[in-house]
């Protein structure tokens, strides 16, 4: 890059253009000498990474990944019984996207396997993220939210709203375990997350008498019914708010799906992310044109725009239970499908 001036003897003279910054000068000769200069003051040029800021399609970090229930539960177990209460506020395995590291299961979506074992209390706290409670395994678990103690039954799921006091605990004997789904990522971009615990181990609370009339509950037979009652061979259906309908949180929203013995879902591409857990039967999901096979008790992830479709196999029916971020997406305006008309996109 040069500049010019007049000679004495009428001439022109090039000479190079530069930059005095604090008594320094910075030769601005080449694109090069742009970028180097300007990035030592945290100017960084966009145009060499323009695609990576406007891709042409969506690019997740994470990827599909399975953890087996079989290999994963035996070390959450043995936590239970050399990790002690009074070490952990929560024992969690957090399941974490190979290609990431905590709180990714998917690049929005937070998973992990937590267990209380018998007489113990998980501490009340509460905090900004909002969580939900999928029961795997055992009896005689409860979930206290907000001053209403909520039995745990497996296949339930239990709400715990933003900056509820909530605490767990386990009577009888044998481990309680549960799959829970927060929205953590998000405040990983938004660092807006706290946490307060409470003085007491547990927050005053009274038992639930009527499930259908706590709106943090959803009996697993109340949904199963209803699936079974949907026509077809795959039926969805969303948990929704009881009292009006609505998404049960701005971030994260739960679902269950049936797919009839030897038969399939439709097949999808979003920019939602998921997390399923397998409630029932075995088979297998391809997951952009990769089959990941699943039992009971297995929980695998899918990445925003990966195409799947899962299958199940001939000798049971399967239900899945399923958290996403839909809410959240959709109320931003990033909800897209495959094949949609995208003039529907502009606002």
């Amino acid at each position: 890059m040069t500049t010019s001036s007049h000679a004495a003897n009428g001439g022109v003279v090039l000479e190079p253009v530069t930059q005095p910054t604090n008594g320094v000068t910075h030769s601005l000769e080449t694109v090069q000498d742009v970028i180097e200069g300007a990035s030592k003051y945290n100017a960084v040029p966009l145009w060499p990474q323009m695609v990576k800021y406007n891709p042409p399609a969506p690019n997740p970090r994470c990827t599909p990944h399975i953890w087996r229930y079989d290999q994963v539960r035996p070390y959450l177990v043995r936590a239970g019984e050399l990790v002690k209460e009074k070490d952990a506020e929560r024992r969690v395995l957090m399941l974490v996207n190979p290609e990431r590291e905590g709180p990714y299961t998917t690049d929005t979506l937070y998973a992990g396997l937590q267990l209380v074992m018998p007489h113990e209390t998980a501490p009340a706290h509460r905090h900004t993220a909002f969580a939900l409670r999928f029961v795997i395994e055992g009896n005689g678990g409860f979930t206290a939210v907000h001053g209403k103690r909520i039995q745990m039954n497996r296949g339930d799921v239990i709400l715990t709203p933003t900056w509820n006091w909530h605490d767990h605990g386990k009577d009888g004997s044998g481990p309680m375990i549960w799959l829970d789904g927060l929205d953590l990522p998000t405040f990983i971009h938004f660092p807006v997350h706290f946490v307060e615990h409470f003085q007491e181990k547990r927050y005053p609370a009274e038992n639930v008498e009527k499930e259908e009339e706590c709106p943090n509950v959803f009996p697993w037979a109340d949904m199963k019914k209803a699936l079974d009652e949907m026509p077809g061979e795959w039926a969805c259906k969303e948990y929704r708010k009881k009292e009006d309908g609505g998404y049960v949180s701005k971030t994260l929203g739960p679902s269950a799906e049936r797919i009839d013995k030897d038969n399939k879902s439709a097949p999808r591409r979003e920019t939602t992310s998921s997390v399923y857990h397998v409630i029932e039967g075995q088979g297998y999901s391809i997951i952009n044109e990769k089959t990941f096979d699943w039992k009971q008790g297995d929980t695998f992830c899918i990445p925003s725009w990966y195409r799947y479709e899962h299958f199940a196999n001939s000798q049971q029916t399967v239900y899945l239970y399923r958290f996403d971020d839909k809410p959240m997406i959709e109320a931003l305006g990033f909800y897209r499908t495959e094949g949609m008309d995208t003039e529907e996109l502009v606002s």
